[in-house]
């Protein structure tokens, strides 16, 4: 009963039944597709923060679009600029929108760091599992700030840990539904869900 229980939530995505240990730093890449797709659903302005970047999957397909992009990451990669924590940043204001994948157990912090620092009527894009939809102080988060636009993948996009997508093929894809949760700083309406994909 037990190893059936496990696979079910391993199915469902949940972290602490999963098989595998998870990232140590939560680095999952994210399927350059779904930066594409973000762009045929949203306008943004003409320069994007990539905060969480990676290895560069979001911010080449913004990149190759036209968008001016800055890419940083705590972690070194070999791409953009390493050794930037996004959550500690003070005194700074970014004049343009931010989209990323944040580590998911950071993703609250990220959302209400990006809203604080970017203009009235800029955008935030954070591309975030689906279940982030629940919970206590999410749903204070959702209150306080509703997104603008939830995006829901209908079928599944991928976020390979280390970047490791061909294994992740073979191993028979994703089992986790994803989602792009966009918010636009002042909007106070409802929200609305939408499909894509």
């Amino acid at each position: 009963m037990v190893n059936s229980r496990g696979k079910v939530f391993t199915t469902l995505g949940a972290s602490n039944h999963s098989k595998e240990e998870r990232q140590c730093d939560d680095f999952y890449a994210t399927d350059p597709k779904a930066g594409e797709l973000l762009l045929t659903l949203e306008n943004f302005s003409n320069k994007i923060w990539e905060c969480a970047c990676g290895m560069g999957h979001l911010s080449e397909v913004f990149k190759h679009s036209g968008y001016d992009v800055l890419s940083t990451d705590l972690i070194n990669r070999g791409y953009g600029k390493s050794g930037v924590d996004f959550l500690t940043i003070k005194d700074f204001e970014w004049d343009g929108d931010i989209i990323t994948n944040p580590p998911y157990r950071y993703a609250k912090a990220f959302i209400e760091k990006s809203l604080e620092i970017i203009p009235e009527g800029n955008k935030v894009a954070m591309f975030l599992k689906v279940q982030f939809m629940e919970g206590i102080a999410r749903k204070t988060l959702f209150t306080n700030h509703p997104p603008k636009t939830i995006y829901v993948s209908s079928s599944r996009l991928q976020c390979a840990k280390d970047a490791e997508f061909e294994r992740m093929k073979a191993g028979g894809g994703s089992a986790i539904a994803f989602a792009w949760f966009i918010w636009e700083k002042g909007y106070s309406g409802s929200t609305q869900v939408k499909w894509f994909n």
